[in-house]
């Protein structure tokens, strides 16, 4: 147990911590929920358990009336605990790689949100997954799903849906028809079979190491040079992220090839010493940003940008103009990104250049099915132009307010495709 955590505990159980908001006892050695989190009850918003040897909640769990957010993420539970469906307020629910078979249905609280059930072992969904209104986001890679419950045919707010890494023999059809759906990952299917093109391979021996640029979700990357040239160099953990497996993205990035608005790959790394995969990619300019930060418990689905972020019209437009290109790209060869949001975008910081990161959500179109699915990059794209011109330090013109509503419009069959987004923006 982390000194913090045990300060933290020690504080709760003299009393101290009376009128919070928010409770951190991950990694804490308990079994049980202390019963003086209860004294919280009028107050308590978030609480995590995560990490802990808690199994199950106590049946007047339910005391804390004004908790909105649990976490229990790496806690072994077998089963989401029935009594989270009596919070009236518990719109967040995180229970990430804890080994849960069961889900009833009894456990979705009426307000849910944003669900995180990734890395889990779930067979089946409940019905009432599907009839919760403010349903917005369900995270579910790396499960045992092969159908998803139909009453979520109806849940209008879904935006973002993870279900990579499952058992899923197609995708169910009626997912393309939500109208809200912009963010959909599906890759590590038993339908996903697409390999595309081989990669180049780069020998490790031939790799000088530097200095890191960033963590994600999926691994770490570090400056590189390669036959002279600087690089970035993205090694990856292998576990299963959020999104779905590390091997799928790298067959996704691989297949997307080289391209100036996007960070895509130079070659497959092979011969690390530890038998880590690795992709080589082109090494963007020191200066260049992320566009936006990523959503936060509040927003739940949409990015958060800097406060006082405003950009000149032609910035904007070429922020957008590059995005497009990039995913046009994409759908030409194939591949959905399935995550096209502003923090996947990194840019120049001034003039507008710009390019599409991140394909931890990407995947392979099945064959036959592209213009079904590529809609939905499409609405994910017209959000964030309108994020763009809600910032604008002028007025946003009407011929580009025009092509975000056509954009993010709920029926997908009418949605322009990525191309003629583009060509509109040029």
């Amino acid at each position: 147990m982390g000194a913090a955590v045990d300060k933290t505990l020690a504080a709760l159980r003299a009393g101290d911590l009376a009128g919070a908001t928010r409770l951190d006892l991950s990694g804490a050695d308990l079994t049980q929920v202390p019963p003086e989190v209860f004294a919280l009850a009028d107050t308590l918003e978030v609480l995590d358990i995560g990490r802990t040897r808690i199994s199950a909640l106590p049946h007047d769990f339910s005391r804390l009336r004004r908790l909105t957010v649990l976490f229990a993420s790496g806690a072994p539970f077998g089963a989401l605990p029935e009594v989270l469906g009596d919070l009236p307020a518990l719109s967040q629910v995180g229970f990430r790689g804890c080994g849960i078979e069961t889900i009833p249905g009894e456990a979705l609280s009426p307000a849910l949100r944003w669900l995180t059930l990734t890395d889990n072992r779930i067979e089946t969904l409940p019905a009432a997954l599907g009839e919760r209104p403010a349903l917005q986001k369900v995270m579910l890679a790396g499960n045992r799903l092969s159908t998803l419950p139909e009453s979520l045919g109806q849940a209008s707010n879904l935006e973002l849906l993870r279900i990579a890494a499952n058992r899923f023999e197609a995708l169910p059809g009626w997912l393309a028809d939500l109208p809200a759906l912009a963010w959909l990952a599906w890759a590590g299917n038993p339908f996903d079979t697409a390999t595309g093109a081989a990669a180049p391979p780069v020998a490790w021996s031939a790799l000088s190491l530097g200095r890191p640029l960033g963590r994600g979700a999926s691994g770490d990357v570090f400056e590189t040079a390669w036959n002279g040239r600087p690089a970035a160099l993205k090694l990856f953990r292998g576990t299963m992220t959020s999104d779905g497996l590390p091997e799928r993205e790298m067959a996704a990035c691989l297949a997307a090839g080289e391209h100036p608005n996007l960070t895509g790959a130079l070659g497959r790394i092979e011969g690390h010493p530890d038998g880590a995969d690795g992709l080589l990619m082109p090494l963007l300019p020191e200066s260049w940003r992320v566009l936006a930060g990523p959503p936060s418990a509040q927003s739940c689905s949409r990015d958060v940008y800097a406060p006082g972020q405003a950009f000149p019209l032609d910035t904007a437009r070429r922020i957008a103009r590059d995005v497009a290109a990039g995913a046009a790209h994409l759908h030409g060869r194939g591949l959905q990104h399935g995550d096209l949001y502003a923090h996947n975008v990194l840019w120049d910081g001034d003039m507008g250049a710009a390019v599409l990161s991140d394909f931890g959500a990407a995947a392979f179109l099945p064959a036959g099915e592209e213009g079904r699915w590529t809609p939905l990059d499409v609405r994910a794209f017209g959000l964030l132009l309108g994020e763009l011109l809600d910032r604008l330090d002028g007025q946003a013109p009407a011929a580009l307010r025009a092509l975000e509503a056509t954009c993010v419009q709920p029926d997908g069959a009418a949605r322009p495709s990525m191309a003629e987004v583009l060509a509109a923006l040029s």
